[in-house]
């Protein structure tokens, strides 16, 4: 993965990225989700290595829903 996370402000900056593939996509948000980003007494919030902010773990994970749906993968709805 040659595409620093730092380069990245916000998980659905890395989903509508133009020139990623889905599957690198999908790498660095699995990244961004794992508890190795949690930060600490915030389990909440993830702070990737080489980022200056946090982002909602939600964010997180809607950004790799809105990759399901790219890709027609997309489940039954939530209720």
């Amino acid at each position: 993965m040659s595409q620093p996370v730092s380069r990245y402000l916000h998980p659905i900056d890395v989903a509508r990225h133009p020139s990623l593939e889905p599957e690198v996509k999908r790498a660095i948000l699995a990244r961004w989700a794992s508890d190795r980003s949690a930060v600490e007494g915030k389990p909440s919030l993830r702070k990737p290595p080489g980022m200056r902010r946090t982002v909602p773990v939600d964010d997180v994970f809607a950004a790799l829903r809105s990759l399901d749906v790219q890709s027609g993968a997309a489940g039954p709805p939530r209720q």
